[in-house]
């Protein structure tokens, strides 16, 4: 036996047991590690893969499509192979089920009636003998792996590597939807996955088990036994999973870590409170440098934002409804690919560099988001805002001294004038066309028109005064005035 690892062909050597090769001899080579008797029609739920079926027949479908489907159930368990007992209860087998024992590469063996069924599964168990203290040496050294992580600080993909060779199988890991759960570790093809973690982890070749986690597993482990190794079975893959478990509850407790570190970095960079050189070295700890940009996000989530953006340096902090991302440009692609999302972009900016400018930049660009239903907008896309000052007092000047009444009676009677004048002006002063939009009577927008006018002590039939009230609005939505 090759590596110690005894298989269909090593059996058909054995001379006490007399057994012979009926169909699909391409497969002699399949490993065997146990040997069972079955009578169930599908006995796959309770298999761990390698097994040699041995039955007398009771649970062999009469029908040639019911005898294909039972052999082809047994193969995609990973079953060796399937011995039936000679004249005891074996119906009449069709050409259908031999053909798919050749196409499959699938032995079909057959047991004289002299030759108790005990008598294959003593011998499979006294050759098993061997393999069985290589899986426990195996097991015990797996179990190591968990000094190693500690001791040596190994990353994921070394730890694997180690565990390859300890093992006898290449090992990948994927979330339940097939993407990497954990940096630098390979994911296997996503047909392998189960519909559901209850499937048996059985698959041809290896093994497929859930990785744990807190509120159910946060992905698969796939193992495939590798060419010319001694694969060391289901406890020690099982153990490969915890061990994969532990590393990733490592890496989530320190993305966690820094998450909190970056929201506390980011909060005190928009307060203004860090110098620009300490502002750097933080920036520099979350691997931000370069070119950088400020978002304000609307109409989403912390988990969308923090799935989205997984792999991207970035510092993330929610202030209400608003989440402000600050990192490179290339986060606005990313972001804007979210369901329903608004978003709005500062101009870039040097890591360390005051944030008022670009906090006033992007809370402007987003509420053009909101009112555009665009997912993006880029301060500076509008002509109009290049107009505009950076000063933020320049602009609250500005607003107060075109709009302030407005503001005080839009607050005191809890009116909408401003919204209306402004919804007004971005409809090209189409009166109707405004009016369906903020879903009032034509009338009524009439009036409030007149009423904001008179408020503001401004003619709105006069060009300067429509410009010099426009401009005002547009201060007004970046200094976050406006709804």
């Amino acid at each position: 036996m090759a590596n110690n690892k005894l298989t269909v062909g090593d059996l058909l050597s054995f001379p006490a047991l007399q057994l012979s090769v009926k169909a699909g001899s391409a497969g002699l080579d399949r490993s065997v590690s146990w040997a069972h008797a079955s009578e169930l029609a599908d006995p796959t739920p309770w298999l761990l893969g390698a097994e040699v079926i041995m039955t007398t027949g009771l649970a062999v479908p009469r029908t040639a499509a019911g005898q294909r489907a039972y052999l082809e159930r047994l193969d995609d368990a990973g079953v060796s192979a399937l011995a039936l007992s000679a004249q005891l209860h074996i119906p009449p087998l069709h050409d259908a089920f031999f053909q798919a024992a050749e196409e499959r590469g699938f032995p079909v063996l057959e047991v004289p009636l002299a030759v108790p069924f005990i008598a294959v599964a003593q011998e499979v168990a006294a050759a098993a003998q061997e393999d069985a203290r290589h899986r426990l040496g195996a097991q015990l050294q797996v179990f190591g792996a968990l000094r190693w992580l500690v001791a040596e600080d190994l990353d994921m993909p070394t730890l694997l590597r180690r565990l390859e060779g300890l093992s006898g199988y290449d090992v990948y890991l994927c979330t339940p939807q097939g993407h990497p759960l954990l940096p630098g570790v390979p994911v296997p093809d996503p047909a392998v996955l189960p519909a559901s973690i209850d499937a048996p982890p059985t698959v041809p070749g290896g093994f497929v088990l859930p990785v744990p986690a807190p509120g159910g597993p946060a992905g698969f482990l796939v193992a495939y036994e590798r060419q010319g190794a001694q694969p060391a079975g289901l406890a020690v893959v099982q153990h490969i999973a915890t061990v994969a478990a532990l590393r990733l509850a490592m890496v989530r407790n320190e993305r966690e870590t820094l998450r909190r570190e970056g929201a506390e970095t980011l909060a005190e960079l928009l307060q203004e409170v860090l110098d620009p050189e300490a502002a750097r070295r933080r920036l520099a700890r979350h691997a931000i440098e370069g070119a950088t940009v400020l978002l304000v996000v609307r109409h989403t989530t912390d988990e969308a934002l923090l799935s989205c953006l997984q792999n991207q340096p970035h510092l993330l902090l929610t202030r209400g409804e608003d989440r402000y991302v600050l990192g490179a440009p290339e986060l606005a692609t990313a972001i804007g690919g979210l369901p329903a999302v608004a978003a709005g972009v500062s101009r870039p900016f040097l890591p360390g560099a005051a944030l008022k400018v670009a906090q006033r930049e992007a809370l402007w660009a987003v509420a053009k988001a909101v009112e555009s239903g665009r997912p993006v907008v880029h301060y500076g896309e509008d002509s109009t805002g290049r107009w505009l000052p950076d000063d933020p007092a320049v602009l609250a000047a500005l607003v107060e001294h075109v709009l302030g009444e407005v503001l005080r009676y839009d607050a005191a009677h809890d009116s909408r004038l401003l919204v209306s004048a402004r919804t007004w002006m971005e409809r090209d002063r189409r009166t109707e066309t405004a009016a369906a939009a903020l879903h009032i009577h034509p009338n009524t927008l009439a009036y409030r028109l007149r009423r904001f006018g008179a408020l503001a002590d401004r003619d709105l039939t006069s060009t300067q005064a429509l410009t010099e009230v426009w401009l005002a609005i547009q201060a007004a939505g970046a200094l976050g005035l406006t709804d």
